[in-house]
């Protein structure tokens, strides 16, 4: 792909700065949630985030008089001025970029370019082919608020700037970071108000949709003499680099971008990149944007494609290790939430995830010829050995190990498993007891545990036997979703949910084989496959949910109740290429059938990514986050570590990652 999309509001692009701050906004121009900026930045990365400079207005002065290059869209229902209608073509490769068609065949080419590991956005024009007595005029909306948030009009707003030299700052609010403005312009000071924009992705979602935004002035350009550049940056000190004119910096920042972003072999190599941030003098992975942090769960899941299958272990080092401090209990973080630094300990399968992550990246070393630094190892493996003693000797929520050898956990209120969706008090998919896919995760983490010790060898086969025994539900032909339900012995929950297939695929050992395992992938590729991946429950069964639409409470009811996950595309692949014997034939055969279809989606929400979710039935709409870390991950893992050697393929792994 080429990267060259249609200019519809619904296509989203990102130019991420690997410290969890970015730029996003739709190929038509106009923006549509309260998360679309030209400056979002991370005052304490990779969280601590702050909109600072929301959007741009801008127009040419022309000799047949002014002609707009931008739109908003307002509460009352009207889109003005009427710039967004002429965009004629958008492509986000290497970054996004519009060519505006104007009258007598003139174009203006637009472009934003975002700098990895630096809060800095370039927003350039240019004209094509340039023509004398041709200006352009900018106004920045600034706002200085929390990106969760809304702005309205107010007497506090710092209009009154800052200048030195060519630099113009702002301090919009006390305590928010500073937006620093450099521009090969005049500067002409006349604060206004933008009132009552309007978000209308936020009011499909139920959410307060309409905000002001502050401008304080305008920018004037000769188009005839050079590009028209705004180099946007934010913080103390400035990041906007000083001393050359203002094209010539852009050009220098065009040119070491070009260069950082050709090093990804694919797309999704690329996509890959936008989610390893910078977290202390360590990395982490920012769950999906534009709303998300880094969540354990997610980052330990993603890290494995978005990492390891890539290469880049150095990354997958950082980012476990970072993670490695936080064990209490045998526990880790469901997220660092995105003020303050008390993690919260309420998942319990995050650390079972880790404890594979981190065993792959010390084979993975090895294999590579890379192996660990000793004292890094022992950190992980310390980890580790912690991790597996505090459940099986029991910690929070009634997380134990139970007289079979299987994982107990739970209690009421409180969702611990990735199907966390909660409305009110009430948690949508409680599944205490012993959910299949926590099983499958223990199961893993002792066979793990015991190559570094072998006294979990005993509790590794006692479990693997009693989940054969337990889980089986004879009359559908597949695994139960909980046993024990609510702890009571023999209580089971037949929901036929994706959760089983990581008994098969998905993690290196499959604690379910042969027969059965083949009849489980069956049913579930017959009721839960779509193109985008996995329903997270089959039509047909109780609370079905065919559409994730509507406010707060009816979509996160709907979260878990048949939504699809394109995250769960990668374990079912690999355990429909399993139960098949993981021939090259098998392999050829699951990329055309089903990975080859979800990459066809790879611009349906945001450009060169894969979205959160999905909804349930045709045509398969996306929703959530349209750049999600582990829907990316999973399909990376697919296409180098799973299928692409099937062919004898170069799996395409850059030897370095790309640097910052």
């Amino acid at each position: 792909m080429s990267g060259a999309s249609p200019v519809r509001e619904t296509l989203e692009w990102l130019e991420p700065d690997a410290l969890g701050g970015f730029a996003s906004g739709t190929a038509a121009g106009i923006r549509t949630r309260r998360y679309h900026a030209l400056l979002l930045s991370a005052a304490t990365p990779p969280t601590g985030r702050y909109v600072l400079v929301n959007g741009v207005e801008a127009w040419l002065a022309t000799p047949a008089g002014p002609v707009a290059l931008t739109s908003q869209r307002y509460a009352s229902g009207v889109v003005s001025p009427d710039g967004a209608s002429r965009i004629a073509r958008f492509s986000s490769d290497p970054w996004p970029r519009w060519t505006i068609a104007l009258p007598g065949g003139l174009e203006v080419v637009h472009e934003v370019v975002g700098a990895a590991g630096s809060p800095l956005v370039a927003v350039t024009w240019r004209l094509d082919p340039p023509r004398a007595g041709i200006t352009l005029s900018a106004r920045l909306f600034l706002s200085g608020r929390d990106p969760h948030a809304l702005h309205h009009e107010n007497p506090a707003f710092g209009f009154v700037p800052h200048r030195e030299g060519d630099v113009v700052t702002w301090q919009t609010y006390e305590g928010v970071p500073a937006i620093h403005v450099r521009a090969n312009a005049r500067y002409e000071h006349e604060p206004l108000w933008y009132r009552e924009v309007f978000y209308a992705a936020e009011a499909e979602r139920g959410l307060d949709a309409v905000e002001d935004v502050a401008a304080p002035g305008t920018f004037h350009f000769d188009l005839s003499a050079a590009e028209a550049v705004l180099l946007l940056g934010s913080g103390r000190p400035s990041p906007i680099p000083t001393g050359p004119d203002v094209p010539a910096v852009v050009e220098t920042m065009r040119a070491a971008e070009r260069a950082r972003r050709t090093i990804f072999p694919t797309r999704l190599h690329r996509a890959a990149d936008a989610y390893v941030v910078r977290r202390g003098a360590g990395r982490s992975i920012i769950a999906g944007y534009p709303w998300f942090s880094d969540w354990g769960r997610d980052t330990f899941i993603a890290m494995r494609g978005l990492c390891l299958s890539s290469g880049r272990l150095d990354d997958a080092r950082a980012i476990l290790l970072e993670w490695a401090k936080s064990v209490s209990g045998g526990m880790l973080p469901n997220y660092f939430p995105d003020r303050g630094s008390t993690p919260e300990y309420n998942s319990v399968d995050s650390s079972l995830w880790f404890v594979v992550a981190a065993y792959e990246l010390i084979t993975a070393g090895i294999r590579a010829g890379r192996p660990l630094a000793p004292d890094d190892q022992r950190s992980l493996e310390e980890a580790i050995a912690a991790i597996v003693a505090g459940y099986a000797a029991g910690t929070r929520h009634q997380i134990r190990a139970d007289s079979d050898g299987l994982l107990a956990c739970g209690e009421p209120g409180v969702q611990l498993t990735w199907m966390d969706a909660k409305v009110g008090d009430r948690v949508v998919t409680p599944r205490v007891g012993k959910p299949v896919e926590v099983q499958a995760l223990w199961i893993n983490a002792l066979r793990v545990a015991a190559a570094l010790s072998p006294e979990w060898g005993a509790l590794h086969d006692r479990a693997r036997v009693s989940f054969a025994s337990r889980f089986w539900n004879g009359e559908r032909a597949c695994l139960f979703d909980v046993v024990d339900v609510d702890h009571q012995p023999g209580q089971t929950d037949g929901s036929l949910r994706p959760n089983q297939i990581l008994a098969i695929g998905g993690l290196p050992e499959s604690v379910l084989d042969g027969e059965r395992a083949r009849r489980v992938v069956d049913v579930i590729e017959d009721k839960l496959w779509t193109p985008l991946g996995l329903r997270s429950l089959a039509p047909g069964e109780a609370g079905y949910a065919p559409r994730y639409v509507g406010g707060v409470a009816e979509r996160d009811g709907a979260y878990h109740q048949g939504t699809v996950w394109p995250w769960l595309a990668g374990p079912f692949v690999e355990a429909w290429v399993r139960v098949r014997g993981g021939l090259a034939s098998v392999r050829r055969e699951a990329r055309e059938r089903f990975l080859e279809p979800l990459l066809s989606h790879l611009d349906d929400a945001g450009a060169g990514h894969l979205p959160e979710i999905a909804d349930a039935e045709p045509p398969y709409t996306p929703r959530g986050c349209p750049f999600q870390a582990w829907s990316v991950g999973e399909a990376l893992r697919l296409n180098v570590s799973v299928l692409l050697e099937a062919d004898g393929l170069d799996p395409r792994t850059p030897s370095t990652p790309a640097p910052r």
